[in-house]
């Protein structure tokens, strides 16, 4: 019987082996890729208060998994080995801890106790990153950063309402300070994410939800003074391509770029060139202004409009995932269902009827749209 159940044994062995070893392959990739990120996207490198928190929170929480894991581990090592049967004692039964109250309440004090020890910071973390009042019409602070954040298909759009002032794609925020946001969605169902500094909190249709954030100076010169940020719901076929960026900056260099921007909203735009003249004259006659504001105090309805595009020059990338240069933004003018399957802009213009040079006279015009000097 007992040759049987050997060979048996090492046929499954041999049949599980591969298996075995490939399991154990990805097991040491996964930890080994558990430890790879970039400043500027990684969760696990935090770079302001509310990831700093979140990051702890994570920590003790899987501190407290691993030691319950190791306690059974050990606890089931030592019964196999303790209790596996002998020859000669096969009808021994061992000693049975039915009824008995002290190991019962040993057991069920300490999963409580551990509990406790995760709930407490839990909730109160919670509360902590709930307190907006600094943001609310009856406990307003008059210093206090608010920027509203409007999601849409496949975009970001951010207004400061302070300042009256609205931008896209891009957010810029004071650092070393609490930048209080409110969250909404256009269209569907769409979550805000800066990996690096918080969150998440979703941006829904139906209501505003509300947080703050904290964007640390020395993190952010780390991370090359640009985070990324990106939608952590599902929301349709380009919601992997829904990024941001956000550009913290000193509080001094944060109310200098408002102010540019605030002084936009009174200047007219002057192209630099004939060809950015012809983009201008292309812009407007091919309904690109219909969707795209052009003037940072103009806030488009929704839905079914584009990004405010006042400052498009001073951006680092384009639609979000694209490098910022004159050959991306013509390909993306040429065609946006490429670089981002479904996305409302496909439809809105004839973009299969402009020539290179059209192309051209665009993206001079468009790269040309610029508050920062």
């Amino acid at each position: 019987m007992q040759k049987k159940l050997k060979e048996g044994f090492d046929q499954a062995m041999k049949k599980w082996l591969p298996n075995l070893r490939l399991l154990a392959l990805f097991s040491f990739m996964a930890l080994l890729l558990a430890g790879c990120g970039e400043p500027f996207v990684s969760a696990l490198q935090p770079a302001g208060e509310v990831a700093k928190m979140q990051f702890d929170l994570m920590i003790l929480a899987t501190l407290i998994m691993v030691i319950v894991i190791a306690v059974v581990t050990v606890i089931f090592i030592i019964t196999l080995v303790k209790f596996r049967r002998k020859k000669g004692e096969e009808n021994k039964i061992p000693k049975q801890v039915e009824g008995n109250h002290t190991l019962e309440v040993i057991w069920t004090v300490i999963p409580i106790l551990l509990l406790l020890v995760l709930a407490i910071p839990t909730v109160s973390a919670t509360f902590e990153l709930a307190d907006v009042k600094a943001m609310e019409p009856d406990t307003r602070d008059e210093d206090a950063v608010v920027v509203k954040v409007t999601a849409n298909l496949y975009w970001w759009e951010f207004e400061y309402p302070d300042h009256e002032i609205v931008t896209g794609q891009e957010l810029v925020v004071p650092t070393d300070e609490k930048v209080y946001f409110e969250l909404i969605a256009s269209d569907v169902k769409h979550s805000f994410w800066i990996p690096a500094v918080g969150g998440k909190l979703d941006n829904n249709t139906d209501n505003v939800n509300k947080f703050w954030l904290e964007f640390d100076s020395e993190k952010t010169e780390e991370a090359g003074g640009l985070f990324y940020g990106k939608c952590a719901e599902l929301c349709g076929p380009s919601h992997a391509l829904m990024d941001f960026k956000v550009k913290p900056l000193p509080r001094a260099e944060f109310d200098q770029w408002v102010d540019k921007m605030v002084a936009a909203k009174d200047a007219e735009h002057v192209p630099a060139s004939d060809v950015a003249k012809a983009g201008e004259e292309l812009f407007t006659s091919n309904g690109c202004i219909a969707c795209h504001a052009v003037n940072p105090g103009e806030v488009r309805p929704k839905p079914g409009t584009g990004p405010n595009l006042a400052n498009f020059g001073d951006r680092s990338t384009i639609a979000g995932i694209l490098e910022f240069d004159k050959e991306n933004l013509k390909k993306w003018l040429k065609d946006p269902e490429d670089v981002k399957p479904g996305n409302l802009m496909t439809d809105t213009y004839d973009h299969d009827g402009l020539s290179d040079q059209d192309l051209d006279a665009l993206a001079e015009y468009l790269m040309g749209l610029k508050i920062e000097e």
